[in-house]
């Protein structure tokens, strides 16, 4: 017999509260076409610009990395009990809401994550206007690439993390 569930039975509620929210978020065109991500978009490029003036961008993807480490350290006994490094992907893109969230269209293959750079749209329009000074290629080589490699060291597999590509993507892949 098949489910016919939904799995948000009782949650009816939030789940027309989310809707709302991506309706009107997506709605949202000034001063600029709004994108669901928009909001941690900015809150990482608000951080990211921080550090970046304060010269701190290392100390924060550190502080970042050990935010992160309870769940990092559990995934790397998992992945050393069973063998299963794809495990440590699945635990920086699937498992965090903040970055399955930040990359709107994650694509999941075996030893591989491929995804929109998420930073583009916004940073083009801000530094338009003076909100924010960094490029990309800043984001990406400040914050990006070595916040990914300080997860996977803490769960002891090697990543290769791409540049920004021509189509503005960037690929994750199991070493």
């Amino acid at each position: 017999m098949a489910d016919n569930t939904s799995g948000f039975e009782g949650r009816e509620e939030v789940l027309g509260q989310a809707v709302a929210l991506a309706i009107r978020t997506l709605k949202d065109a000034m001063p600029y076409q709004h994108e669901m991500n928009d909001a941690l978009v900015k809150m990482h490029l608000n951080s990211v610009q921080f550090a970046k003036n304060k010269g701190l961008s290392k100390q924060y993807v550190e502080h970042d990395v050990q935010t992160m480490r309870p769940m990092l350290e559990r995934t790397r006994e998992t992945i050393t009990r069973t063998g299963d490094r794809e495990l440590a992907l699945t635990a920086m893109f699937e498992r965090t809401a903040c970055l399955y969230q930040l990359c709107l269209d994650l694509q999941v293959l075996p030893g591989e994550r491929r995804f929109t750079f998420p930073f583009s749209h916004v940073l083009a329009i801000s530094r338009r206007i003076g909100q924010f000074d960094l490029t990309d290629a800043e984001v990406h080589d400040i914050w990006l690439k070595p916040r990914l490699h300080g997860y996977a060291a803490v769960m002891d597999v090697e990543i290769d993390v791409s540049d920004i590509d021509a189509d503005n993507k960037v690929t994750v892949r199991l070493k």
